[in-house]
């Protein structure tokens, strides 16, 4: 396939794009996003994105020209770019050369089905954790995950982190995060506030949890006063050693666990 080559830094279209790179307010006015990296950039296209345009180096065309033709045929538009424009695109050290500037994905228009198992997650700062978490929300089958604040679910390492998972998954993002939570707990849903103390529920100990929302606060302060109040029993983690917490993506994946377990 013949593409049309990009050779300038200052192409409007590179750097518009790189503006999505870094600006979280600016991703959310236009409701774009850039993916990094072959897999990223497939995940995004077989779970039905619209990609706008892919960017591509003339070295990555040529070592990936299989797996590139079916990105090339799900995007609109399909550029070659030479080496330093995709290092100006690009979040990572060594650049895979593959970029896909995509559509985000709208906001599911169904609530949360009332047997499911949901994770909630309360300004979770680290897109690290907040990707990490996606990602074994899906491996483990939990039906959505909702988040109220924190970092942007597309920052180039949330996306990394979660390999396509928030591609796949339910994820609702929302403003009002404790009136969502209140509505769903006025149709039946059980809200479980995990939390670093010993009085509280082992998590070993929940009763059957379809139909719950698990809660899960910030890094360094936990869950807010509000949704603490809001929730209707405390689950915590056991911990036989000397640390006080555990790291947040680490306590997720164990609530999720037992969530899935029962």
């Amino acid at each position: 396939m013949h593409l049309e080559t990009l050779s300038s830094k200052n192409n409007p279209k590179i750097k518009q794009t790189a503006s999505l790179v870094r600006s979280a307010s600016l991703r959310r006015q236009q409701g774009l996003f850039v993916a990094e990296g072959l897999r990223l950039c497939l995940d995004a296209a077989r779970s039905s994105l619209l990609i706008r345009e892919v960017y591509v180096t003339p070295a990555a065309a040529e070592k990936q020209r299989d797996a590139l033709a079916e990105l090339f045929a799900a995007a609109q538009r399909s550029y070659e770019i030479a080496l330093p424009l995709a290092e100006k695109l690009s979040d990572t050290k060594n650049t895979q050369g593959v970029f896909a500037l995509c559509a985000m994905p709208s906001v599911p228009q169904q609530k949360p089905k009332k047997n499911g198992r949901y994770i909630a997650l309360e300004n979770i700062q680290t897109p690290d954790n907040l990707g990490a978490i996606c990602r074994t929300a899906e491996a483990l089958g939990i039906d959505g995950v909702i988040v109220g604040g924190g970092c942007d679910l597309y920052n180039p390492k949330t996306l990394r982190a979660s390999m396509g998972a928030m591609f796949r998954l339910p994820v609702w993002d929302t403003a009002d995060f404790l009136t969502f939570l209140a509505d769903l707990q006025h149709t039946g849903f059980r809200l479980l506030a995990s939390v670093p103390d010993a009085a509280a529920l082992p998590v070993t100990e929940m009763s059957d949890t379809h139909g719950t929302v698990c809660l899960i606060g910030n890094e360094g302060n936990g869950l807010s006063a509000q949704a603490l109040a809001l929730c209707d029993e405390k689950i915590t983690i056991p911990m036989r050693g000397r640390a006080e917490s555990l790291n947040a993506a680490a306590a997720a994946s164990i609530l999720m666990w037992e969530l899935m377990r029962r």
